[in-house]
């Protein structure tokens, strides 16, 4: 599902990703931790597309069959909204929208007609056990339930891999049990891949394969 080769980065003189390899298969979830500082949400970032790896002559990425390095900006976003999607320590709701809004976003960037976008998006809000807070704004929502509404952003579009940066990081720990559930619950109701940068243990530990990354490599 993801495979990257010799992926490097730099930050002017500072290098940041020393030629990773990774390779995570369809219905996977996988943990990267490390210290901070190590590399790991600049390598979620770059799997993710949002960041570009520094040029090398044989780095490559391919989500899904299709090779990321090659695509036009305009053909990379198009593929990041229809086929990826993000969660992170926050939210990052938008306040004036409710969360079915919230949630719709995406959807309504892809062109998908509004009634079709709203539809899915209180299936999945239902599923999340937020179907009585369509309605309400991110300040009207605890911290767990706004945490849900941007699950049910990310999947939205029924996207092939999730990238998450410290998801549960904000959360307190009833909350993030009940959120590292709910991912192992959405991989065997949805079949998506997760990628989980983390300083949790026990969500790192709970996933199927735990990677660690020290000074800008995988060492496991």
């Amino acid at each position: 599902m993801v495979q990257a080769k010799n992926i490097h980065k730099y930050y002017g003189d500072l290098q940041v990703l020393k030629g990773v390899n990774i390779h995570i298969k369809k219905g996977e979830i996988v943990s990267i931790v490390g210290a901070s500082g190590a590399g790991k949400t600049t390598l979620l970032h770059i799997l993710g597309t949002l960041d570009k790896a520094t040029s090398k002559a044989d780095s490559e990425i391919i989500i899904n069959n299709t090779q990321i390095n090659s695509l036009k900006d305009k053909t990379l976003a198009k593929f990041r909204n229809e086929h990826l999607g993000f969660i992170f320590q926050f939210h990052q709701l938008l306040p004036e929208f409710t969360a079915i809004e919230n949630v719709c976003l995406p959807a309504f960037i892809k062109g998908t007609k509004k009634a079709d976008a709203e539809k899915r998006a209180k299936e999945l809000l239902g599923f999340l056990g937020l179907s009585e807070r369509y309605d309400h704004k991110p300040n009207e929502l605890s911290g767990g339930e706004q945490q849900r509404v941007a699950v049910a952003r990310a999947l939205i579009n029924n996207p092939e891999v999730i990238f998450a940066d410290e998801p549960s990081g904000n959360l307190d720990s009833e909350s993030a049990e009940s959120l590292h559930n709910l991912f192992f619950k959405l991989r065997d109701e949805f079949g998506q891949t997760f990628i989980i940068v983390t300083h949790n243990k026990d969500l790192a530990n709970m996933a199927d394969r735990k990677l660690t990354m020290v000074d800008g490599e995988i060492i496991n």
